[in-house]
């Protein structure tokens, strides 16, 4: 029997309220449960999560499953859960920028304004060579249409001609 802490609704139309409970994995979610353990509102400001940790950790040490749902509430109630490690979110290396000291970051600002001048200038010259009007596609077509056919015709000392 595979056992788990789930939420059963309870409230009425448009009005949920949730029991947290340990269920039967094959039971309906509003059907039979084993016990219940809480309950969650989550119409209050705030939420009221109200969870039995002693009974959630008898449950969990008997290999009781929490839902995804119910692991945030777990969390959110800070009942002191810990997921197990294969569940757990892997760390997140900071990047190595983050990590330099401070005292390397002054030289990099004293030479900032010399890059930031020649910056400058590349986009500058960029600027003027794209404002220069592009040759025109069609016109290179038609020179190119030229020589090919200058290219086919038979020379003008061809010996056809003079019969």
């Amino acid at each position: 029997m595979a056992v788990k802490v789930r939420l059963t609704r309870v409230g009425s139309k448009k009005n949920p309220i949730w029991r947290v409970v340990v269920a039967d994995g094959r039971s309906p979610r509003d059907g039979r449960s084993i016990e219940t353990i809480g309950h969650y509102n989550p119409q209050t400001q705030p939420s009221r999560i109200e969870i039995d940790r002693e009974r959630l950790q008898h449950w969990l040490d008997r290999g009781a499953q929490p839902s995804n749902t119910v692991k945030k509430l777990i969390r959110a109630e800070n009942t002191g859960f810990e997921m197990p490690a294969s569940e757990a979110p892997t760390p997140v290396p900071t990047p190595p920028s983050a990590t330099e000291p401070a005292v390397d970051a002054a030289p990099a600002e004293a030479a900032a304004p010399a890059d930031a001048e020649a910056a400058i200038e590349e986009a500058t010259a960029e600027q003027e060579a794209s404002e220069q009007p592009a040759p025109e596609p069609a016109a290179d077509a038609e020179a190119d249409a030229d020589a090919a056919a200058e290219a086919a015709a038979p020379p003008e000392g061809d010996a056809s001609d003079d019969a």
